[in-house]
């Protein structure tokens, strides 16, 4: 097996554990309130997992996931509430629609490199935010859109959210060992020597926009049915800066880095919630430490000790091995 496949497996291995621990916490953990914080971290990792596979595998940083995420909110929400139709119908129909926009984002971007392509997605989320906030007639704006509830415990939602994690970390860990996943990994790689190889760049780029949409949207879809409310704040920029410190900080193009990052993000977000969005700033400087000391995030800390530990400390080379026989 080669290094990349394994490393692949051991980071899907890894996030197996850690969702077989996490589907322990309710036997611990039985408040309302924490079982609702773990749900919210569950659709962070979600929303995280999804931009992962955008920027981490495929090299395109979007500054949109919550944006899409917004759309699956909306699209459900909408349905619900002017035409009355069950969530069986809204949610489906809200990873069609974020897909199907993820995927014309894609193409129209699909040039578009580095900052260039960061400002052009947060335009299109920021313009996407302020056309729900003004539709008043259709969205109710800032007032919030009521949406029904799917359950009624907190419990069941947490293990749906649980069980869509699983599929979703099963299906990544499939794509990213086909053709499909090496593709995506080319195009980060050089996304010019990728084309002279004959990857279809821009039909894989567009299908990395798609399906990071349709997985933003399906997430979208299932929190605005927990929070039972629809909202513009979904959308906004300080929860996409939550998207990506989640992703960074746990290990950005890992398996297991969004899940970690996300949890630790947010439990330590709520215990900072009263200094209000300062504690942004918090998030801010451990991105910085991350990016500019630790690349691989807290998973690469991780891997580099078990490393250690299996392997041992690095062997002095001999004298003749130093300096030849």
């Amino acid at each position: 097996m080669s290094g990349s496949r394994l490393r692949l497996r051991n980071e899907f291995l890894a996030s197996l554990v850690f969702l077989a621990l996490v589907a322990l916490l309710p036997v611990w953990v039985t408040g309302p309130y924490w079982r609702g914080l773990f749900v919210v971290s569950m659709y962070f990792a979600l929303l995280a997992v999804a931009w992962n596979l955008l920027a981490g595998y495929t090299g395109q940083f979007s500054l949109a996931p919550t944006a899409f995420s917004m759309l699956g909110a909306y699209t459900t929400g909408l349905l619900a509430y002017h035409y009355d139709l069950s969530p069986a119908i809204g949610i489906p129909a809200a990873i069609v629609v974020s897909g199907l926009i993820g995927m014309g984002l894609g193409r129209l971007v699909f040039r578009l490199r580095g900052p260039y392509l960061a400002l052009t997605t947060l335009s299109f989320a920021e313009i996407l935010r302020h056309v729900v906030r003004n539709a008043h007639e259709i969205t109710r704006g800032d007032f919030g859109l009521r949406v029904p509830a799917l359950f009624d415990t907190h419990l069941s939602y947490y293990y749906v959210f649980l069980l869509l994690l699983l599929v979703v970390q099963a299906g990544l860990y499939l794509m990213l060992r086909s053709p499909a996943g090496l593709y995506l990994q080319a195009i980060r790689d050089d996304e010019t020597a990728a084309a002279s190889r004959g990857v279809n760049v821009i039909f894989w780029k567009t299908m990395a926009f798609a399906i990071s949409g349709a997985l933003c949207g399906i997430a979208g879809a299932l929190y605005v049915h927990f929070a039972e409310i629809a909202s513009p704040q979904i959308g906004a920029i300080f929860e996409t800066g939550l998207v990506l410190a989640s992703a960074v900080i746990g290990g950005m193009g890992t398996m297991i880095g969004p899940l970690v990052g996300a949890f630790l993000v947010q439990i330590t977000s709520e215990q900072f919630r009263e200094f209000g969005l300062n504690h942004m700033l918090f998030f801010a400087f451990m991105m910085i430490v991350i990016v500019r000391f630790f690349r691989d995030g807290l998973w690469g800390l991780v891997r580099l000790a078990l490393g250690r530990r299996l392997t041992g400390p690095a062997r002095k080379a001999r004298p003749a091995e130093a300096g030849g026989s």
